[in-house]
């Protein structure tokens, strides 16, 4: 014990060996992309989801046997699973609008006790049967009056009088952000929320879960058709389009515009730094998107997309219609879907209206008649304001602390690690053998000797790891790993053994034992503890984090493969096959260097400093507080850890 916390003593004069770091480059370079070998990562890692997404499927069996489970998978990466309490709706209407051909109920219900939903209700005057209905889900349209939020579904109002001009019912629904009470879509986009990882939180499945409930509610209404329901958005709107009628077959008839592309677009090509949180499931399952929207089969289907839209790129979209048309031809259904591709950017426009109003048209009415009115805004955006105020008992704004329950207990041990392998870390490689170290320089400095290894943790990922020993031939007895952070990176004095000059003046008696052959130390820099060009911008240190979140990774989630492969590594060299080998890592690296431990027999003692107290601090891991917390896996290593957590 006394020996591991003397250890620290002499770690920041040993760093010297991290001095050989490039100069950064010029600031006008800085963050204006990715380094080669991270965007060549991105890459290796997208192709390989790409390539399986479903590549079992070969015949209507194999899809049939699958998709119940793909479905309950989804449920699951958006938090809906197990599924939450369908508790009362307790609807309201607020209030009633009239033009000569349709009337609109202003109107509130409660997905979940405290959670609202304000919508508007569209209607034709006069109904005597029941009618075809649409869920519109509305993008992100920000509708404020006098700093006052009118919801998006003002800025989608013209959708709605359409339908209910055209003999349909239509209800218009808000979203978590920008509906009346405004709500977060940006936790991990711009608000550094990256707990959301870790609670395996996604504001996509409370956008789910509303139109789920609308779903409820427009089943309700006396003048709903509930075989004729239909599925309509655009932008975020569509991309909810996908997920809702994936998971509730009551939707018979969907539309989705502007709302879904691929892996490729998002990852590689960098979309994904066009959109906020509420666009992607939690990747748990490390799905492509084209499994997601081929839940949608054999019912009628009309993707519709401009060909100039920067954040959803024509290539990715007919990448992914491709792949869904293949269950479609499998169900000899390929008539039930449709590709819409019209000239323009992101925008709503008439020319993706019309054809999406047929399409609504011809599945839900079998007919196919001109569309003579164009979509138009009949009313100011208070008119349409449901809340003269919000209510006390509100949820929308806290919704992220509650909606994806934490782990009430952790499993037991064998339990444990198996929900980490597979919930947490299932973006890891499959186990193999140890990695090869390759040497790049051996020198010896003032009695000791050093040496220059690389790892490849993945393909690559190649990293780097020192070892300092004696330049005898005796086999130390232990061997001490310190695992590198950006901070200790950063701050590492520009002199010492590394560059040549005189050995650092460091505690005699731990000179004495690596001198004697007792002891050696190593160094190791997991992934991106290293300064890069994009780490100086810090909105593209961002999106660099939530690529791996696509990935269904997360950046510390991997640093923890990459410390467990150089434990492997190290436990290859001759002289360390038989010493004990600890770890010395501090504050978020400590845990990463826990979680490694858990994975890593060979670590025979941690020497944890300043860790946080909870996953709600950091690192983040995906889902790694409904298995457990940091507590639960210090206390499974037990008396590894040679001291205490804070």
């Amino acid at each position: 014990m006394h020996q591991m916390r003397c250890l620290a003593v002499m770690l920041v004069s040993v760093l010297t060996m991290t001095a050989a770091v490039p100069n950064p480059a010029p600031a006008e370079e800085r963050g204006a992309r990715l380094d080669p070998a991270l965007a060549q990562y991105f890459r290796l890692e997208t192709a390989r989801l790409s390539e399986r997404c479903l590549a079992d499927i070969h015949s209507l069996a194999d899809w049939e046997a699958r998709r119940g489970e793909y479905r309950r998978q989804l449920q699951e990466m958006l938090g809906l699973w197990p599924a939450p309490e369908r508790t009362e709706l307790r609807p309201v209407i607020t209030g009633k609008l009239e033009q000569l051909d349709f009337t609109v109920e202003k109107l509130h219900f409660q997905a979940l006790p405290g959670l609202y939903v304000t919508a508007n209700l569209y209607r034709p005057w006069k109904v005597e049967d029941p009618l075809p209905a649409i869920l519109y889900l509305c993008g992100h349209s920000r509708v404020m009056t006098n700093g006052v939020s009118c919801g998006n579904k003002a800025g989608y109002q013209h959708h709605g009088a359409w339908f209910a001009r055209n003999g349909y019912v239509c209800l218009v629904i808000d979203t978590v952000q920008l509906g009346e009470i405004p709500g977060q879509h940006h936790g991990t986009y711009s608000d550094g929320q990256w707990w959301w990882n870790a609670r395996g939180y996604t504001p996509a499945g409370v956008e789910a879960w509303f139109g789920i409930r609308a779903l409820d509610y427009l089943c309700s209404r006396p003048e709903v058709d509930k075989e004729r329901i239909g599925l309509t958005g655009r932008s975020g709107g569509g991309s909810y389009t996908w997920t809702v009628a994936a998971l509730d077959e009551r939707v018979k008839v969907a539309a989705p515009v502007a709302g879904i592309t691929d892996l490729r677009n998002q990852v590689v090509d960098g979309c994904v730094e066009g959109h906020c949180d509420c666009m992607f499931y939690v990747n748990t399952y490390r799905w492509d998107f084209p499994q997601a929207a081929a839940l949608l089969a054999p019912r009628p289907l009309l993707i519709g997309n401009t060909d100039k839209d920067q954040i959803f790129p024509l290539d990715g979209v007919v990448r992914l219609y491709n792949q869904v048309r293949r269950i479609y031809a499998l169900y000899g259904k390929t008539n039930h879907l449709g590709l819409l591709i019209t000239e323009g950017p992101h925008a709503d426009t008439q020319d993706l209206q019309v054809p999406v109003f047929r399409w609504f048209n011809r599945f839900l009415k079998g007919q196919t008649p001109p569309i003579e009115m164009a979509a138009v805004k009949f009313f100011a955006p208070e008119q349409l304001r449901v809340f003269d105020s919000l209510p006390a008992d509100e949820k929308n704004t806290t919704i992220p602390e509650s909606f994806v329950p934490r782990a009430a207990k952790s499993p037991p041990p064998a339990e444990y690690r198996k929900a980490l392998r597979e919930k947490v870390f299932g973006g890891w490689p499959a186990e193999s053998g140890p990695p090869p170290l390759e040497l790049r320089e051996r020198a010896d400095r003032a009695g000791l000797r050093v040496g220059v290894y690389v790892l490849e943790s993945q393909p690559a990922v190649k990293l780097p790891l020192w070892v300092l020993q004696t330049p005898k031939t005796r086999r130390p007895e232990q061997v001490l790993l310190t695992v590198l952070d950006a901070e200790r990176w950063t701050h590492s004095p520009a002199k010492g053994l590394w560059q040549g000059g005189e050995a650092p003046e460091t505690d005699a008696h731990l000179r004495q034992e690596i001198q004697a052959g007792k002891l050696a130390l190593a160094f190791f820099a997991p992934r991106e503890v290293e300064p890069a060009n994009w780490q100086a911008d810090p909105k593209l240190a961002r999106q660099v984090r939530r690529r791996y979140m696509l990935l269904g990774q997360t950046l510390d989630g991997m640093r923890v493969w990459d410390i467990r492969r150089a434990v492997q590594a190290l436990k290859t060299l001759p002289e360390f096959k038989s010493a004990a080998l600890g770890i010395n890592a501090r504050q978020q690296m400590g845990v990463n260097a826990a979680y490694a431990a858990l994975f890593e027999p060979e670590i025979t003692q941690l020497q944890l400093e300043g860790l946080p107290a909870s996953h709600q601090e950091g690192p983040d891991y995906l889902n790694v507080l409904k298995v457990g917390d940091i507590p639960q896996a210090l206390a499974l290593l037990g008396p590894r850890v040679a001291a205490p957590a804070r």
